[in-house]
This record gives C-alpha cells, sequence and structure tokens, in this order.
C-alpha cells in the first residue's frame, strides 16, 4: 500500500470486501469497528500485563482471531465468498473454552458478582470484557443478509468470559483482592 489514504470514504461511504459500496453508518461497520475497538483494548491490556495470568501467545491468538472476525463482518457474501482466513471454526469455539478452563483453574470459586477493578491489565480486562459484549449484541442485530456464522457468534459469547476469567486471574496472581458487590 503507497498511501494510507484513498479518498473514496470522503463522502461517507466505504466498500465491503466483493465491492459493494455502503455508508459508513451501516450496522455492518458498527459491528466490525466494535470489533477493531476491541482488539485495540486487548492490545493495551497486554501491554500492561505481566505474562504471570495468562500467556502472550493465547492473547496473540484471539487478537488474530478478532481480526479474521472483523474480516467475515466486512466480506458481502451475497457476491463474493468468505475467504477460508476469515472464518472461525469449532475448534477456534473449543480452544478458547479449554483457555476459560485453563484459567479458572487455580483461582477461588465466584460467589458473588465482582465489580470491575484491581490492578491495570485487569481493569483493561474488564473494559475489553464490556466491549465485547457491546460487539456481540451488535452482530446480533446485523440483518438476515449479513449470515453470521453460528460458530462467530459462540467465539464472541465465549470471549467476553474469558475476559472476565482472566480479569480475576490476574488480580489474583497480583495478590489484589476482589472488589465485590
Amino acid at each position: 500500500m503507497s498511501k494510507i489514504y484513498t479518498r473514496t470514504g470522503d463522502k461517507g461511504t466505504t466498500s465491503l470486501v466483493g465491492g459493494k459500496r455502503v455508508s459508513k453508518t451501516d450496522p455492518r461497520l458498527d459491528a466490525y469497528g466494535t470489533i477493531d475497538e476491541l482488539n485495540s483494548f486487548i492490545g493495551l491490556m497486554l501491554s500492561v500485563m505481566d505474562g504471570k495470568a495468562e500467556s502472550t501467545g493465547n492473547i496473540r491468538w484471539i487478537q488474530q482471531k478478532l481480526f479474521n472476525i472483523g474480516g467475515c463482518l466486512a466480506t458481502d457474501t451475497t457476491s463474493f465468498q468468505l475467504p477460508d482466513s476469515c472464518r472461525i471454526l469449532a475448534a477456534d469455539v473449543e480452544r478458547i473454552e479449554n483457555m476459560i478452563d485453563a484459567l479458572t483453574d487455580g483461582i477461588p470459586e465466584q460467589r458473588s458478582f465482582i465489580l470491575p477493578g484491581g490492578t491495570e491489565a485487569s481493569s483493561y480486562a474488564h473494559v475489553a470484557r464490556t466491549v465485547c459484549r457491546r460487539a456481540e449484541r451488535l452482530i446480533l442485530a446485523l440483518p438476515d443478509e449479513a449470515k453470521v456464522p453460528s460458530e462467530l457468534l459462540m467465539y464472541i459469547n465465549r470471549l467476553s468470559d474469558y475476559l472476565f476469567v482472566l480479569a480475576r486471574r490476574i488480580n489474583f496472581f497480583a495478590g489484589v483482592s476482589e472488589n465485590i458487590w
């Protein structure tokens, strides 16, 4: 890419993968823009983590999957086949479930609602969790022609659970008590 700007969006439209032009206020853009925001918060969280609570590799894998999801949401599948690189598979859902189970192992059982906060990294994980939930709602609200695969929805649903458990684990490993509601 020689220049970052193209000027094609100066009048408030952009192209989906496949070439269809849509308004920048299209619900699809809200959905994949929120996935991008989520990915950025996860990157911010990772930048302040010490690596004790979770591996960098797992978090980078999640970031890669979020790019896949963004690509899926940005593809007009009515005129263009979804590239394999943008697919979320049942194996991806299973992997994140296994990651949740691994994070849960060794931290105290949750017996109450927990208020967001604690360490900086935990707080960012909580922010990412809420952005993930918003992304899920926006994806569910997409019109039928968007045809979002069920595995994508399952993955996003599990990701918010993962981020919640990660926030708890970060605080636990840092010796920070949870703020109970």
